[in-house]
Protein backbone atom coordinates (compact mmCIF):
# COMPACT_ATOMS: atom_id res chain seq x y z
CA UNK A 1 0.00 0.00 0.00
CA UNK A 2 1.21 3.45 -0.60
CA UNK A 3 1.19 6.51 1.15
CA UNK A 4 -1.53 9.26 0.29
CA UNK A 5 0.49 12.31 -0.62
CA UNK A 6 0.91 10.34 -4.01
CA UNK A 7 -2.68 9.66 -4.50
CA UNK A 8 -4.31 10.54 -8.09
CA UNK A 9 -7.75 12.40 -6.93
CA UNK A 10 -9.50 11.88 -10.10
CA UNK A 11 -9.10 8.50 -9.58
CA UNK A 12 -11.53 7.09 -6.94
CA UNK A 13 -10.74 3.38 -5.38
CA UNK A 14 -12.31 1.42 -2.58
CA UNK A 15 -10.09 -2.03 -3.09
CA UNK A 16 -7.69 -1.43 -0.18
CA UNK A 17 -6.22 -4.70 -1.14
CA UNK A 18 -4.66 -3.29 -4.13
CA UNK A 19 -0.97 -2.30 -4.33
CA UNK A 20 -1.76 0.67 -5.92
CA UNK A 21 -4.47 2.02 -2.91
CA UNK A 22 -3.74 5.37 -1.49
CA UNK A 23 -3.70 4.13 2.00
CA UNK A 24 -6.50 5.72 4.66
CA UNK A 25 -8.00 7.63 1.51
CA UNK A 26 -10.50 6.14 -1.01
CA UNK A 27 -8.15 7.08 -4.15
CA UNK A 28 -5.45 5.60 -6.79
CA UNK A 29 -1.74 6.32 -6.66
CA UNK A 30 -1.28 5.43 -10.32
CA UNK A 31 -1.46 7.95 -12.99
CA UNK A 32 -3.69 5.70 -15.32
CA UNK A 33 -4.90 2.93 -14.73
CA UNK A 34 -6.34 0.25 -17.12
CA UNK A 35 -10.17 -0.86 -17.60
CA UNK A 36 -11.16 -4.22 -19.18
CA UNK A 37 -13.71 -6.84 -19.11
CA UNK A 38 -13.58 -10.67 -18.71
CA UNK A 39 -17.01 -10.85 -20.42
CA UNK A 40 -17.24 -11.18 -24.42
CA UNK A 41 -20.26 -8.96 -24.12
CA UNK A 42 -20.60 -7.02 -21.01
CA UNK A 43 -23.63 -5.73 -19.70
CA UNK A 44 -23.46 -5.33 -16.04
CA UNK A 45 -20.95 -3.12 -13.97
CA UNK A 46 -19.67 -6.70 -12.19
CA UNK A 47 -18.34 -7.51 -15.62
CA UNK A 48 -15.81 -4.45 -15.50
CA UNK A 49 -12.23 -5.29 -14.00
CA UNK A 50 -9.67 -2.61 -13.05
CA UNK A 51 -6.60 -4.49 -15.17
CA UNK A 52 -4.00 -2.27 -12.94
CA UNK A 53 -4.79 -4.16 -9.81
CA UNK A 54 -1.88 -5.57 -8.02
CA UNK A 55 -2.27 -7.42 -4.72
CA UNK A 56 -0.83 -5.12 -1.60
CA UNK A 57 1.17 -6.44 1.01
Amino acid sequence: MQHSEHMNRCIGCTVQQCAHHAGKDNFCTLDKVSIGTHEKDPTEPQCVDCESFRLGN
